[in-house]
This record gives C-alpha cells, structure tokens and sequence, in this order.
C-alpha cells in the first residue's frame, strides 16, 4: 500500500505544521536537519539551486531519515510538475499564483484524470515505489497536497477565487514579494502591508482553505498559529549556517589577531 502523506494529515487534524527551508542542494543538510528534530522539510527550489537529480536526493534524505518533504517548484509549469510528481514529492508549492486560471492549470497538472490531465507513468516511476504500491494511481489524488502561493496584489484581488479551485489545499501568504508588488519591498511593517496582509487573513480563513505563511518580525509560530496559520515555515539553511559562521568567525578574531591571515 502506497505510504501516506503525513504532511496532509497533520493538517487535517487540525495541527500546525512548522517547516525548515531547505535552500542548499545538500543531502547531509537536509538529513541532519531532520535528526535535529525537523519533520517537515521545504525544499525551495524557486530560489535554491537543487536541479531535479539533486531533488531527488533530497526528498531521499528526508524521507530516510523519518522527515516529510514539500517541495517549492520554480515555476507554475506543467513539464516540471510531472517530473516531480513521479520522483514522490507530494506535496508542493507554487510560486505566484495570481488567479483562478493559474491555480485551476496547477491542479490539471497534478491530478490524475479524471480530475485533472497528469500524464500516466505509474507503474516505472518512484512514486509509486517502481511498481510495488498497486494502489498509488488510484491514492495519488487523496493524497496530494497543493499550496499556491498568494504573493502579488493581484492574487489579493482575486484570492476568493483562487481559493474556490477544487484540488488547491492552501493558500500561503508570501509577504516579502506581497511587500514588493505594492512598491513596498521590504517594508513588512508599513501600514498598508499589515493591512493587506490582515485583510488576506480573513479573506482566506473565511473561505475554509488551510492558511500557510512565513515568520517575520513580531510573528513567531506561536502568533501565527493564533491567527489561523497551519504551516508555517521558519529558519532557513543557508541563513543558519551563515550566522553561525558569522559568529563563530566575531570569536576567533577576538581570540587570533592572525585569524584572517589564517
């Protein structure tokens, strides 16, 4: 039998979901993170540099090491989401999803027919375990998890609407390019940003989709969760490792007058 999106169910049971960014295309990284007690694993492939091989090794890593893998894909395309799919990533999130007929073009992609036009390979493929879950093409569907992304003022407008696509899951505030699109970028605490991202907030509560978003500045986990957030993603890689450094590196200089020398 064709193993469970877990991701999907904790968010059906009502709980929320905090995620780690995974930006580097490093199966130890990911594999590590994952002992250190990250379940959930973001692989951001619209701004990392994993190809589809990397990828690959990626969601091997996570899912070895008892993680669950979502996959940020670059782009809303089709070719690239079949591939995915095929590799087991099950549950994936699109960047700049702007209207109805974007989400509705992401959900023909990833569902099988009759709910969508995803191309049939099931039987070769490692979703499916090369053949040995029978059942998986008959799952797939149940089991797949969709976010679009609402990052653009656009989307604002038109989120209802995104929101009633049959097959879209969450609807995840991206705040960052939000910002951007109102000529506001990096702004997250302007007045109009707030009130916007507010307004989403109800907008997307009211309509029953599942709510996902970053942190930011006086919006940990905690808070977000009291706002109706159930995924939420948090630290980063790449920032991680390079504070450390960064850290680490203020010391040895206090400590080595030779350090950069070194």
């Amino acid at each position: 039998m064709s193993p469970r999106n877990r991701t999907k169910l904790a968010l059906q049971q009502g709980r929320t979901v905090s995620a780690l960014w995974l930006e580097s295309a490093s199966p130890e990284l990911a594999e590590v993170a994952v002992w250190a007690g990250w379940k959930t694993i973001l692989i951001d492939n619209e701004h990392g540099v994993s190809s589809l091989e990397h990828t690959a090794h990626l969601v091997r890593a996570i899912e070895a090491a008892g993680g669950e893998a979502v996959l940020r894909i670059p782009a809303n395309d089709p070719a690239y989401l079949k591939k995915v799919l095929d590799m087991g990533v099950r549950s994936i999130m699109v960047p700049m999803v702007n209207s109805a007929e974007q989400a509705r073009a992401v959900v023909d992609a990833c569902r099988y027919p009759p709910q969508g036009q995803r191309g049939y390979a099931a039987p070769i493929v490692r979703a499916s375990g090369y053949g040995a879950f029978r059942d998986y093409a008959r799952r797939a569907n149940d089991d797949l998890l969709l976010i679009a992304q609402i990052e653009h003022v656009d989307a604002a407008d038109n989120v209802e609407a995104i929101a009633g696509v049959e097959g879209i899951d969450m609807l995840f505030i991206g705040p960052n390019d939000l910002a951007g699109s109102m000529g506001r970028l990096e702004q997250l605490e302007d007045g109009q940003v707030r009130e916007l991202i507010g307004g989403l907030e109800r907008r997307i509560t009211a309509s029953g989709r599942l709510m996902g978003t970053i942190t930011g500045p006086g919006r940990d986990v905690a808070t977000l969760t009291d706002s109706g957030y159930r995924f939420v993603a948090g630290p980063n890689d790449i920032a991680l490792f390079a504070s450390t450094l960064r850290q680490e590196a203020t010391l040895w200089r206090e400590r080595s007058a030779d350090f950069d020398a070194c």
